[in-house]
């Protein structure tokens, strides 16, 4: 069974070289980057998005290398070196002129995240100049559900995006069964839906290692919400139940909240309590860049994973704690029931009474079952086999046929087995 040829766009990457701690897109965007170049050099070629408004190829040696560098960083939370930043610009410079001539074999333009997605126009002359079909990862659309959560401008710039892949997409990748019904919900009154398969995304999770930790860790039981500092993750909540406990209990008994992300947008009222907030001091402890590898430890360490979000696409951290075998305290949303199942606690995001006594009965005992083998989730180099698999899937489909089922296909990967339903 024959393969397309994969343009594969890192235009995110690009724009992120300076930074030290990736996002959950980057990550997502990296690992299928890594996935092609180490296993299937011969069928992907890199292109980039330059802000003139045309789509390039980069060059295979130095984008190899960017990603190699960029990957090293990234597991050690160390801002990349400043050479990344420098790579990164002549390859920006670089798909401004490297052109994709047309191809007598259909190729799969894959863009795996938001970044560019909103630029219809350029995409589609793109398609047309390298006979390619547009797959595209849609992660979610919580800006157009939720616009609260949002930045003001977002709302709008995402509903421009998922009108590009309303009208120009042949495949499309989700992480979830949520997004993919969110998704064909906005997509029914255009008229058109392409084919849309549900991929979990990898779970990955550094070894246990010797790292000291002790600097970071607390000296009390302790628990961990992990995410950048935005208002949709909820933080709110669990610094006021913080703040109750440790008005009306002695503070040397009280477990300590760990806050690992870096800070977001639109979080004022949470920065202000973390660092104004007297009852706070020295039981919340706030960390922005820590590498994967002391994220790692710091959980294992922790009583369990606190994950309180209004909205979610997914929830890596979610899957990656419960592999470690660490109990999770999650809000009750249908997409943590899809990848997790009946292994985390459920509560109403809402419900602050309800989160406090579950955190205050897991303070108590460590509830790690003894002896019991912690789930196990598929990898990343699984997961982004899927993917392709999935487009690769559409790609040879007649695309009236795909979109004359219901709300176009759905090919729902299985976590554990990697096998399609």
């Amino acid at each position: 069974m024959t393969s397309h040829p994969v343009l594969l766009d890192i235009s995110r990457l690009l724009s992120r070289a300076g930074s030290a701690v990736p996002t959950g897109i980057d990550r997502v965007e990296l690992e299928y980057a890594l996935y092609l170049s180490r296993c299937f050099p011969a069928r992907v070629t890199f292109v980039a998005y330059h802000p003139l408004g045309r789509i390039g190829i980069l060059p295979r040696r130095l984008t190899d290398c960017f990603l190699r560098m960029l990957a090293r960083a990234w597991t050690k939370g160390r801002r990349p070196w400043r050479g990344a930043s420098l790579m990164a610009g002549v390859l920006l410079q670089a798909a401004a002129i490297g052109a994709v001539g047309n191809n007598v074999q259909r190729r799969l333009y894959l863009l795996l995240s938001h970044h560019h997605l909103m630029q219809r126009d350029a995409i589609a002359g793109f398609l047309g100049r390298a006979n390619a079909g547009l797959a595209v990862m849609v992660h979610d659309l919580i800006p157009i559900e939720y616009p609260e959560y949002a930045r003001p401008s977002e709302p709008d710039r995402h509903r421009r995006r998922m009108d590009t892949v309303g009208q120009l997409a042949d495949a499309v990748i989700v992480p979830s069964q949520d997004v993919a019904k969110s998704l064909r919900h906005y997509l029914a009154p255009g008229g058109r839906c392409p084919p849309i398969g549900v991929v979990h995304h990898g779970c990955h999770v550094s070894p246990a290692t010797m790292v000291p930790v002790s600097g970071l860790a607390p000296d009390a039981p302790y628990f961990v919400v992990l995410g950048t500092i935005e208002p949709r993750k909820n933080h709110l909540l669990l610094l006021n139940i913080w703040r109750h406990m440790a008005a009306g209990r002695d503070r040397t008994r009280l477990p300590h909240l760990v806050v690992i992300g870096r800070r977001g947008w639109e979080n004022e009222n949470i920065i202000d309590m973390l660092e104004r907030c007297p009852t706070l001091q020295g039981i919340v402890h706030e960390h922005a860049t820590l590498s994967d590898v002391v994220v790692a430890d710091l959980v294992r360490g922790a009583r369990a994973l606190l994950f309180p979000s209004f909205a979610e696409g997914f929830g890596l951290p979610l899957l990656e704690a419960l592999s470690m075998g660490i109990p999770c305290l999650c809000s009750d949303l249908p997409v943590f029931r899809e990848i997790a199942g009946d292994l985390p606690g459920y509560l109403d995001p809402l419900d602050g009474p309800a989160w406090q006594r579950k955190i205050l009965e897991l303070a108590e005992q460590d509830a790690r079952g003894a002896g019991e083998a912690p789930p196990t989730f598929a990898d990343w180099p699984t997961q982004a086999a899927a993917g392709l698999a999935m487009i690769d899937g559409a790609g040879r489909a007649d695309a009236g046929s795909w979109d004359a089922r219901a709300g176009g296909a759905v090919r729902l990967m299985d976590m554990e087995a990697g096998t399609v339903c």
